[in-house]
């Protein structure tokens, strides 16, 4: 019976190690076939000529396999030559005429340059699953006065569901009974929960945060808005970039003339030039390898990782090669509000107080009863007292949550009120402090009262303050010639003070996330390029949808896992770095692309004036390879 156990368990093992290195097989085979490379190559040294074959064919398979089998399937679904087919021909071809080296680091490039984008595609469909997993997966259900759970997939349109504290809402809704703070984060990306009652509407996804409350669907579970995100994060996703349509039409069309040219010179030449077999044989061979795009994927791909290489040393996460290319194009550029442009969290900005109050005691006073809740603003004035002040806060003699409008609370015989205007008296709140209120609310302040006995004692303002770089790296971006525009859920009075405060060009307010994929399709239609910076769940299908998407650091796993570019340290200011590392990168692949072609064609036109030989050939293959890479390399420096 042990017996058996262990083995079981060894065999659980070693089915974990296997999905543990399936992802990364493709890498792990380019890694053996560079090890068979140079085996061969000591073998070639030592004049062992089986065992360096030997080598070379286990090179040729271990590296080649992935992507021969996937170019074999393309050609038959498509039945149309690609890229990768030529490849397998031209490492055939150089093996045939005895240069096996040539063909197995042919292979090698090949294999690396595959297996790194089989990579980048594997990490680019994990926030689909980030993204589902925070939808509930079953709803306490409501009939006849008696609750079933439910999956959410049976829920139907006036259904009635029981949400409690805590809970996430799990369909789209709206309230029938109950009253209560709602975290709508996942939806609009706004920090400050909402307050919500009767008739007003829910959204699958969002988290009820204090009271129970009873919703009636208005949506089946495939069309809630959270559903959208989703939806919108994959339809985004499935888009092809135009350099990748670009690219699959060229393929056919190269590798046709390639072959072409190698079939017209084994036979033409004997016929027209007096070449003997032999020679058109030799010659046709040469030309298939000095016309494989070897150099020309190496003008690319070491470019192009030395430039993330760089980019990772500073702070800038860039996912894959075209994304870093597309920055250099980027004319405009989408920034969310909350958490992005601003710090994320509510902070006091200003405290007025009435005269025959003294502050400090005041603002301990108030700290002590905004310490029993939970409300993001009751927390930053607690932060706020406790950083100003060292002493304990007081316990209250008697308190009450008025939900939806603030708390009630005594103290020494003091009966005190701490919350919104009306529920301290809007006249009052007027004539306060000269009627300030307005002034710091048209500034984007949320605004907390407190009463003292019945006397509007003090105002607190409290604002999502904007970040000190993000003023500057706006200011970078539009020295470079960039639009900026922001987008944000909050409403328009707030939107236009932080886009005031933050330098912005222009911005839009009460965006729900399908708002801002259309406002980002709208500036596609005036810029050509344009990218989109967020942080949030909800930002995910604006930054799918953006040509380039970038992530605060500091973001959701969701956010993270959808842009194509993360800053690391929630630098702003590293956009502008990105965008000039892009420039360079994108001079020096056309720097490496020229030259490569114009070696290509002159070792071309020398083989068909019978000036090259096979190994001059090599040399002018190999070098032009060689030089390219360490061109590339440059871009390694700061």
């Amino acid at each position: 019976m042990n017996t058996e156990v262990k083995t079981l368990n060894k065999d659980i093992q070693r089915l974990g190690f296997i999905e543990k290195i399936k992802p990364h097989i493709e890498l792990i085979a380019a890694g053996l076939s560079g090890v068979f490379i140079a085996l061969g190559w000591l073998f070639d040294k030592t004049d062992d000529n089986v065992a360096s074959i030997i080598a070379y064919l286990l090179a040729f398979i271990i590296g080649g396999f992935a992507k021969a089998k996937e170019g074999i399937e393309a050609t038959y679904e498509n039945k149309e030559l690609n890229v990768e087919m030529l490849m397998i021909f031209a490492a055939i071809g150089s093996a045939i005429i005895g240069y096996w080296t040539e063909g197995a680091i042919l292979i090698f490039i090949f294999s690396v340059s595959g297996a790194l984008e089989t990579y980048t595609m594997n990490k680019s469909h994990k926030e689909i699953s980030s993204l589902m997993e925070l939808q509930p997966e079953e709803a306490l259900l409501i009939n006849n006065g008696l609750e079933r759970k439910v999956s959410v997939s049976e829920l139907r349109i006036g259904d009635h569901i029981l949400v409690k504290p805590g809970e996430r809402v799990p369909s789209d809704g709206v309230i029938l009974t109950g009253h209560t703070n709602i975290d709508e984060a996942a939806i609009t990306g706004e920090s400050m929960p909402v307050s919500k009652g009767k008739q007003e509407d829910v959204f699958a996804g969002t988290v009820n945060l204090t009271g129970a409350i009873t919703v009636e669907t208005t949506k089946a579970s495939n069309e809630t808005l959270f559903q959208k995100i989703i939806d919108l994060v994959q339809s985004a996703q499935s888009e092809k970039s135009p350099s990748q349509l670009f690219i699959e039409r060229f393929e056919g069309t190269y590798v046709k003339t390639v072959l072409a040219a190698v079939l017209l010179m084994m036979f033409l030449p004997n016929f027209l030039l007096d070449w003997s077999w032999q020679e058109s044989f030799y010659r046709a061979m040469i030309l298939l390898v000095v016309s494989s795009p070897c150099a020309l994927v190496a003008s690319i791909m070491p470019a192009t990782l030395s430039a993330i290489s760089n980019g990772a040393k500073h702070g800038i996460l860039v996912k894959g090669g075209v994304h870093l290319e597309n920055l250099s194009h980027i004319e405009a550029i989408a920034f969310d509000k909350t958490g992005t442009l601003t710090m994320g969290k509510p902070e006091v900005t200003e405290v007025i107080v009435a005269d025959g109050f003294e502050k400090e005691q005041l603002l301990w006073k108030t700290a002590s009863i905004e310490n029993h809740s939970n409300h993001p603003l009751a927390q930053s004035i607690v932060n706020y007292v406790k950083s100003t002040q060292k002493r304990d806060l007081l316990h209250p003699d008697n308190l009450e949550d008025v939900s939806g409008w603030g708390v009630k609370a005594e103290i020494n015989g003091e009966h005190w009120k701490i919350g919104k205007a009306d529920f301290v008296g809007r006249e009052a709140v007027a004539a306060f402090a000269d009627g300030k209120a307005t002034d710091l609310a048209n500034q984007g302040n949320t605004l907390v009262f407190v009463q003292i006995n019945g006397v509007l004692a003090a105002m607190i303002a409290l604002k999502d303050v904007v970040r000190e770089e993000s003023k500057h790296a706006i200011d970078q971006l539009k020295k470079q010639g960039i639009f900026t525009v922001m987008l944000t859920g909050d409403s328009t009075l707030t939107a236009s003070a932080i886009a005031s405060e933050s330098h912005v060009d222009e911005f839009y307010a009460e965006c729900l996330p399908e708002e801002k994929v259309e406002k980002l399709k709208l500036l596609k239609t005036k810029y050509k390029t344009i990218a989109m910076v967020g942080d949030g769940i909800n930002d995910a299908p604006a930054l799918a949808t953006a040509n380039v998407g970038i992530a605060m650091g500091g973001g959701s796993d969701v956010a993270l896992e959808t842009a194509d570019v993360v800053l690391m340290k929630n630098d702003l200011a590293r956009i502008s770095e990105a965008i000039r590392l892009s420039k360079r990168m994108n001079q020096i692949i056309k720097q490496n692309v020229i030259f490569s072609i114009t070696v290509i064609m002159v070792l071309i036109s020398s083989n068909f004036f019978q000036l090259l030989d096979l190994p001059y050939g090599v040399i002018g293959h190999e070098g032009s390879t060689i030089l390219v890479i360490l061109n590339s390399l440059r871009l390694l420096k700061s």
